[in-house]
């Protein structure tokens, strides 16, 4: 780890599924220099043209350097963060990329998954990578190698989003955990790459970018480094799993935090200490980047996706105002009435058909208006996150929450949770759009590397005994209902926590 910084200045990189951001950091106190963002051409709603979005990250770099002017001679590090879950075929020597990027969203390898799953049995995907199904990442190289078998060869490499831009900005091939274990190479019981699941579609572990060891640099090279226009050699961190760096982001405003990206899907992350452990069925278990424990990426069955959704089917306004009439009508009264429940399940499996949407209204009488479905989306959302998450409360496995990405910015959604959550505090990041990109920095400035943040304490829009009541009904709804979504079951912590409940402390 690098603990001291010959200048004072920083780039964070975070390439997302839809958005490119990049932003310079003062690396003393972690301020803003300047950013940019780009975005990124989705084809058919789930590829890339990852050369294009190369051209792209080109111009956001020429950018930010004409911004900052001199001062871009003062960068000594690079982070880079990247969405995980992606497929590239790549030429392995110069990493001339011979498909799309195919995106995490990518169906293609559904059949495939479905067909690995008729093969074996849960146990063994929980034996070796604790997941309950086989990872769709893993399903996808199965059709890539039906699609396309020329490309699977010695020279070839199959690379994710941040593998690829890693190897652009320093000819060395690595992948993060997180991006391994959705296809199904990295073993969290083992802690390393595996084979296991390989063998299930006959390719090599080979076929795949060695394992990041911790927080490891690697040089800027002469092609990146004429890029940039700064020198070659400056170390390059990463790639780090999106969800990864926003924790690391979240580090420096509690012990324990839950993080919470409300983004597209809805993410929680936290770390599980040595000696405490626990489970659910859609859980990503990758090392903890701060200790020997585990970080667990858990994404929840609802996100941005459904909150879209409801803006414009309850709400007559334009595009551009909509999130200020809906913020209005909230203010107004926050909760549903009583009885209304909503369980937001817009993108899961028909449970009764062979469609998609799962979501569902309770409650609903002849007085209930387009205001008041509107209220229970939001209450169901932030439920639906307390639900997921309460054994952590429970067990002070964590002692406070930061929420990021859009939704964050949403009062109402800080309302609720807030009144979910307390006691606990909670907060919310000031540059939520940033926050990958400064928590790939923590290797050079961990405090740097932490996003500022503002309080989030509970309203009196919203008692906490309003929202436990709500909380209260929600769960006894979803509860008649779970066996229809298996995926959804909260998060248990496995052993009994004497310990952190008495002390507060990890064991």
């Amino acid at each position: 780890m690098h603990t001291a910084l010959r200048t004072e200045f920083l780039i964070g990189i975070d390439w997302g599924t839809s958005v490119l951001k990049v932003g310079v950091f003062d690396a003393r106190t972690g301020r803003i220099v300047a950013h940019a963002s780009r975005n990124l051409a989705v084809i058919n709603g789930f590829e890339q043209d990852v050369n294009a979005g190369w051209r792209l990250f080109a111009g956001v770099v020429e950018e930010l350097r004409a911004r900052c002017g001199s001062r871009w001679r003062r960068v000594c590090g690079i982070g880079l963060a990247a969405q995980g879950g992606s497929s590239i075929l790549a030429e392995r020597t110069t990493g001339c990329a011979y498909t799309p990027m195919l995106l995490w969203n990518n169906a293609r390898g559904a059949d495939d998954c479905a067909e690995l799953a008729r093969r074996t049995t849960p146990q063994f995907w929980r034996s070796h990578f604790r997941l309950s199904t086989p990872p769709a990442g893993l399903g996808r190289l199965a059709w890539l190698k039906r699609a396309r078998p020329d490309l699977f060869a010695s020279k070839h490499i199959h690379a994710g989003a941040g593998e690829w831009v890693f190897h652009r900005l320093t000819k060395i091939w690595r992948q993060d955990a997180g991006n391994a274990l959705q296809i199904g190479t990295y073993s969290p019981v083992k802690r390393r790459l595996v084979d296991t699941a390989l063998r299930l579609i006959e390719l090599p572990l080979e076929m795949v970018a060695p394992l990041r060891q911790g927080h490891e640099t690697a040089p800027l090279s002469d092609e990146a480094a004429r890029l940039f226009g700064l020198p070659s050699g400056i170390p390059v961190a990463g790639p780090y799993l999106d969800q990864e760096a926003g924790y690391l982001a979240a580090v420096g405003v509690c012990r324990r935090p839950l993080q919470c990206s409300l983004g597209t899907a809805w993410v929680g992350n936290f770390r599980l200490p040595v000696g405490v452990r626990g489970s659910s069925p859609f859980q990503l278990v990758l090392p903890s980047p701060l200790d020997d424990g585990e970080l667990i990426v858990h994404p929840l069955l609802t996100g941005n996706t459904s909150w879209e959704w409801a803006l414009s089917t309850f709400l007559d306004a334009p595009p551009t105002e909509i999130l200020t009439h809906a913020a209005r009508m909230l203010a107004r009264r926050i909760a549903p009435p009583d009885g209304l429940l909503a369980i937001p399940y817009t993108l899961q499996p028909n449970p009764i058909s062979a469609t998609h949407g799962a979501a569902m209204f309770f409650g609903v009488s002849a007085a209930t208006t387009r205001d008041d479905l509107l209220r229970a989306v939001v209450a169901g959302m932030a439920c639906e996150l307390a639900r997921v998450f309460a054994a952590l409360r429970e067990h002070n496995v964590i002692d406070g929450v930061v929420l990021g990405g859009g939704a964050s910015q949403g009062k109402f959604f800080r309302d609720w949770i807030a009144a979910l959550f307390n006691p606990f505090p909670v907060f919310y990041q000031r540059d939520p759009v940033l926050a990958a990109a400064r928590g790939a920095l923590h290797v050079f400035a961990p405090l740097a590397a932490s996003a500022p943040v503002k309080p989030s304490p509970p309203s009196n829009a919203l008692t906490p005994q309003d929202a436990a009541k709500g909380l209260l009904y929600y769960r006894a709804l979803h509860g008649m209902h779970e066996k229809q979504f298996p995926l959804s079951k909260a998060f248990a912590v496995e052993k009994d926590q004497r310990r952190l409940r008495e002390t507060g402390d990890p064991p």
